[in-house]
């Protein structure tokens, strides 16, 4: 790479030293760990919410055969586009603040959408995952909600903090991927890749739509995944891009998915070009209900 001397303008302001330096220093790490802990709390907060991922109590796969459903009343079953209960006489569900009985069909549910129905203090989701339709009941004193202690994570450090640059494709890519259930599979559509520079290696993720305007969510593994963190999988959220295509990588907010705390979940896997070769020591490690988790 070529060197070149630079003349610094008098006007340029030199960086503060002595005590103030190292007191705003010290300042901003301190907001900055703050921010990351309240993070982290609300995070956790809403995993372990009443009917949050943690109160599912089974992932039950619906058939045309009208079936039984631990933690929910009546036979389910399913058509080619919804889901039907037919419920036992003196049992009612509220659907959409609205009181059902006997027989109710739950309409066309979209791929990865769904609908709740309430019984007694048990929300019964009614959803649709690669194809299929699915019943998942959540009961708040199911006892791994109970039980949850918060989810273990690496120390936040502002090194993690990576800028890197969205590149959109020509056209949004189709992008199959595995799921954490055995033979599933989700479609999603690529928008674009964000590249990045960590630790002296140039690299690259495929992002997919997020949850805000513009925004993206991307799924990776990383050379401590299966040791220290998750090993099928983490993510990460990121804003959308400023007016050169600029983006931040926090990967201190590196998160779980469900699928890392039970089984009834059924995650998405990431891309297999996902799979980054650094270590990435930053964000969410294995959950204490998923066995040890290496310092």
């Amino acid at each position: 790479m070529t060197t070149r001397n630079v003349s610094v303008p008098a006007t340029v302001p030199v960086p503060a030293t002595g005590p103030d330096a190292a007191a705003d220093a010290e300042s901003e790490a301190k907001a900055f760990t703050a921010a990351w802990e309240e993070w982290h709390r609300d995070k956790d907060a809403r995993l372990a919410a009443e009917h949050g991922f943690l109160a599912i109590t089974g992932l039950h796969w619906l058939t045309d055969e009208p079936q039984r459903v631990t933690d929910a009343p009546g036979l389910w079953s399913t058509g080619p586009d919804s889901v039907t209960v037919e419920l036992d006489e003196g049992t009612e569900l509220v659907v959409d603040g609205a009181v059902v009985r006997g027989r109710y069909d739950f309409g066309v549910i979209p791929e990865r959408g769904g609908v709740d129905a309430v019984w007694g203090d048990t929300v019964i989701e009614v959803a649709k995952r690669g194809g299929h339709h699915v019943v998942r009941p959540r009961r708040p004193g199911h006892p791994l909600r109970v039980a949850f202690a918060g989810t273990p994570a690496y120390a936040p450090d502002p090194r993690w903090v990576v800028t890197g640059r969205y590149v959109p494709f020509a056209e949004p890519r189709p992008t199959t991927v595995g799921a954490s259930v055995e033979g599933l599979q989700h479609v999603y559509d690529a928008p674009g890749a964000i590249t990045f520079r960590l630790d002296g290696r140039d690299l690259s993720l495929t992002a997919f739509n997020g949850y805000t305007p513009g925004g993206f969510s991307v799924l990776f593994t990383d050379e401590t995944s299966g040791v220290t963190t998750y090993a099928a999988n983490r993510s990460l959220r990121i804003d959308a891009p400023g007016p050169e295509g600029e983006v931040v990588l926090d990967f201190n907010r590196a998160t779980n998915l469900p699928c890392a705390y039970t089984d009834f979940a059924t995650c998405p896997l990431p891309p297999a070009e996902n799979r980054l070769p650094v270590a990435v020591e930053a964000g969410e490690k294995i959950p204490h209900e998923r066995g040890p988790v290496t310092p």
